[in-house]
């Protein structure tokens, strides 16, 4: 065993016990975590070590939205003004609309050597032209040029914003599909490590743009980052937490490290105040990532899913000495015999969790679920500007209803479980939403939007840490990005749901509150998964689906086809 050298002259009873029939590999794992402690010292530092990949996570999702925000006041530029006043050449040059606003796309088709005599509007039935020579920008409301201040993305042009936001969401499905792919195959931290370089690579890149093209193509390698920067580590420290502690550990470290930093993230921007230092700021931390190899231990679950008996032994010695804690040779024997004996679906893809029926429905309907709260989640965040509010405090509230919604989690998760907290959470946004077409646009208007965001907040988070909850250890990574993927399909849309409102200012609250509804009623078909342990394979993933599920437990006395050979053996030994 590479040198690793397991006493077992420890009497009778342990040569008996490792010459029997090996137990489940889920239990003995279990069993071998649970010595390491439930929250040692080693598992303290890793989720300390979570901190600044949820920072990552931040940066690459949401640097994009105060690079490209544009100021509410904007008008045509005409040269011939250009010695006077803001103010006067705003309202020379600017034609009043039908609601008292100042026209943004359209100016007088004028004599302006003479506007400029008379200091005098032109008539207002004189003929309107689209803007001939750019726009103006009033940085009042945004204190900072952006991208699309710089390259004049408004008007017949501001479909590029939303258009580029939708892109950078292709390369999180590429990226989604890579990593994840990678996680399972090569191992937690090369894919961790991948990423979050990519994820740099891309924002640096940004700085260096200067039309659509190249700048469409920076933001896809970002979003090839998001969200395995943060979620590959997530479910790596997940894999060495007990039952007791997982909800814990998911809740805070999202509420502590991507919750701070995303509702401080608008005051970085705003003291900033220059969207190219703004990309250096967040972009030059995530090359960080290239310590974690010798910082970050690989899955003990993950390597004995891929047969690497030798290497998990050497991470479980580190674990024992970091946590002064000692494994017992006779479970450590047992491990070795029981993890060299059987490989588990060392070389499947994750193709292979459609054949069984339990896992292919419980995946559909996670996607469906995921899908759903994602999408509602990123499309409040950006809606953020659409109240007439301060664009910076608005999204701060926004993002910092994170905080205490996910605290909240911690206590009442494991009491409440997973499916009545999403199911729950998600009718509880939905009504807000639904009372919000009914209040005018404005403080009370925004309110209820928050509301509606801190409930869904505990929504995507219940779901993000239930399917790490159900996908079997060999597909725990690769499922968990195929989710992602799909939800980034679907939040594509999000941008043009939101830039809806140029239609009807209620359409994308209605949207987005239907959407709510269906993902609740399709949340109650999962298996409720609290105070279980992960799932090892995907007959331990059946499992949980059968006997959890609101309609899938077998009845009494039925034996199944998804019972384990423990259990088996078991009521053999009874008979």
């Amino acid at each position: 065993m590479g040198g690793e050298k397991i006493n077992l002259d420890n009497g009778n009873d342990t040569t008996e016990k490792l010459n029997q029939e090996p137990e489940e590999d889920h239990i003995i794992i279990d069993k071998v975590l649970f010595h390491l402690g439930h929250m040692g010292l080693y598992q303290k530092l890793l989720f300390i070590g979570m901190f600044p990949f949820g920072c990552y996570m931040t940066f690459v999702y949401l640097v994009q939205i105060f690079i490209t925000v544009t100021p509410n006041n904007h008008w045509c530029r005409i040269p011939e003004l250009a010695n006077l006043s803001m103010e006067l050449r705003r309202n020379l040059s600017a034609p009043i609309t039908a609601s008292g606003d100042f026209d943004r796309c359209m100016t007088f088709d004028a004599n302006w050597t003479q506007v400029l005599q008379t200091l005098q509007p032109p008539p207002p039935d004189s003929p309107l032209v689209p803007c001939r020579n750019g726009w103006e920008f009033e940085l009042s409301d945004i204190p900072y040029h952006t991208v699309s201040t710089e390259r004049e993305w408004v008007c017949d042009r501001a479909s590029y914003v939303p258009l580029a936001q939708s892109l950078y969401f292709v390369g999180s499905v590429v990226g989604g599909l890579l990593f994840g792919w990678m996680a399972d195959r090569f191992g937690r931290v090369p894919a961790l490590v991948g990423s979050n370089l990519i994820g740099g690579i891309g924002g640096v890149a940004t700085i260096f743009t200067t039309g659509l093209a190249d700048f469409i193509f920076c933001r896809f390698l970002v979003g090839m980052a998001y969200d395995n920067c943060f979620m590959i580590m997530y479910i790596l420290v997940l894999e060495y937490v007990d039952p007791e502690d997982r909800t814990m550990v998911a809740s805070l470290s999202l509420a502590l490290f991507y919750g701070t930093s995303v509702t401080l993230l608008p005051w970085i921007a705003y003291f900033i105040a220059d969207w190219r230092i703004l990309l250096w700021v967040t972009s030059l931390p995530l090359f960080l990532v290239l310590v974690a190899p010798w910082l970050i231990p690989e899955s003990t679950r993950w390597l004995v899913s891929r047969g690497k008996v030798n290497d998990a032994i050497k991470v479980l010695r580190r674990f024992e000495r970091v946590n002064n804690v000692k494994i017992p040779n006779e479970l450590m024997a047992e491990f070795i015999i029981t993890s060299n004996n059987k490989r588990l679906e060392e070389r499947q893809s994750f193709l292979n969790v459609f054949k069984s029926g339990p896992l292919r429905l419980a995946t559909v309907c996670l996607l469906v679920a995921y899908t759903g709260c994602n999408m509602v989640f990123d499309g409040l965040v950006r809606l953020s500007g659409s109240f007439g509010l301060d664009f910076f405090l608005t999204f701060s509230l926004n993002s910092g209803t994170e905080i205490p919604a996910l605290i909240l989690l911690v206590f009442i998760l494991d009491r409440w479980g997973r499916r009545n907290l999403t199911c729950g959470s998600l009718m509880m946004s939905g009504l807000f939403l639904v009372i919000a077409m009914f209040v005018q646009k404005g403080i009370g208007q925004a309110a209820l939007v928050i509301f509606s965001r801190f409930f869904i907040n505990m929504a995507i988070t219940t779901v993000t840490q239930w399917n790490t909850e159900i996908f079997p250890t060999p597909f725990r990574a690769s499922g968990s990005a195929v989710l992602h993927l799909c939800a980034f399909f679907a939040t594509m849309l999000t941008p043009f749901i939101v830039y809806s409102e140029r239609v009807w200012g209620l359409l994308p609250l209605l949207i987005f509150a239907a959407i709510v509804v269906v993902t609740a009623g399709v949340s109650l078909s999962l298996p409720e998964t609290k105070g279980l342990q992960l799932p090892q394979s995907v007959a331990d993933g059946e499992k949980i689906i059968v006997e959890h599920s609101l309609c899938g437990k077998p009845e009494d006395g039925e034996e199944g086809p998804y019972q384990t050979d423990v259990t088996k053996r078991h009521l053999n030994d009874n008979v």
